[in-house]
């Protein structure tokens, strides 16, 4: 036993022999957190960061590869995780420019009934967190996709088809609006059919209102794309900017807030393109280190916010703190 296991064990004991009066607790166990939305405000916009639930990919090793014999789950201990359940966040962001209510990504949905729960029951999440944050979905005037996966577009329409957000315009890459609704991509992994099948029943819905994003263009103003290609031919970023300030939202330019940002050339199994994704990843964690840029990852832990740093050959994630202003 450790010296300050024993030192703790010792402290408790004496206190047990102190005399005190008996209290029970007789209150039952909740069972459930509260909704998953956290606000702020950005320059002259608000942001609303709104979570679609916990992502549980499973091993680690399984999901983020290249690395040596026992590497990745090296670090993942180091880092205090659990290298047998690799969770990821699902951070949805909600932007008000005074002028357009702008989602960035939906979440996972519920429109492909049981292959909706692939990754498990915790996703699904976001419409009724953002009805929690006081945001009702008819208002969204524009949702913008970062990629095509199940995880950023599969809450577009509901179960039966119809559109979540009767009100947006859709705004994508033409290369990924392309490459996931075509038929002639169901081939390589299994999870390709239900990707392609979801994309498509997704994004159809919306092809009268769809408003194909340029690398360096504006998609409404203040919001600029940005190619970021390998997770998906058409993986795109979005510069946020007010003013003199720069937020990025990053959607999957990075999956795990240790494991690709200490090593960003490792590679994750549901790139379209691992060795281009890889590189994209190292080039643009660079920029954000040198130009410091705020952060906001979709998948990194909650809220997502913050910033890149370098630390050695490879990069950190600095979390933003939480700005107390916001809160009730």
């Amino acid at each position: 036993m450790s010296i300050q296991r024993r030192a703790l064990l010792g402290a408790g004991l004496a206190a047990a022999a102190l005399p005190f009066a008996r209290v029970e607790a007789a209150a039952p166990f909740v069972g459930r957190g509260a909704p998953a939305w956290y606000r702020f405000r950005f320059g002259d916009y608000e942001v609303t960061v709104v979570s679609d639930g916990a992502l549980p990919l499973g091993k680690a090793e399984d999901s983020f590869v290249g690395a040596g014999p026992g590497e990745v789950n090296a670090m993942m201990r180091a880092a205090l995780l659990d290298p047998a359940n690799a969770l990821l966040e699902q951070n949805a962001v909600i932007l008000n420019t005074g002028r357009h209510l702008i989602l960035f990504d939906t979440g996972m949905g519920d429109s492909m009934g049981a292959a909706s729960q692939m990754f498990g029951p915790t996703t699904g999440r976001l419409l009724r967190n953002m009805r929690a944050a006081g945001i009702d979905p008819a208002q969204i005037d524009f949702v913008v996709l970062s990629h095509a996966h199940c995880d950023h577009c599969w809450a577009l329409v509901d179960a039966q088809g119809n559109r979540n957000f009767p009100n947006a315009q859709v705004a994508i890459s033409e290369a990924d609006l392309a490459y996931w609704t075509n038929d002639a991509n169901i081939r390589g992994p299994a999870f390709m059919e239900p990707f392609i099948r979801g994309a498509q029943k997704n994004l159809n819905a919306y092809r009268d209102r769809m408003v194909m994003v340029r690398d360096g263009a504006e998609v409404v103003p203040g919001v600029t794309a940005i190619s970021a290609p390998g997770h998906t031919v058409g993986h795109t970023i979005y510069a946020i900017a007010s003013g003199p300030r720069v937020l990025v939202y990053t959607g999957d330019l990075a999956h795990h807030h240790i494991l690709l940002l200490q090593r960003p050339l490792l590679e994750f199994s549901f790139d379209t393109d691992p060795k281009v994704s890889a590189q994209t990843r190292a080039r643009l964690l660079e920029r954000f280190a040198t130009d410091q840029p705020q952060v906001l990852s979709y998948h990194f832990p909650w809220p997502g916010l913050g910033n890149v740093v370098k630390a050695g050959q490879g990069y950190a994630w600095v979390p933003a703190p939480m700005d107390v202003t916001s809160l009730g």
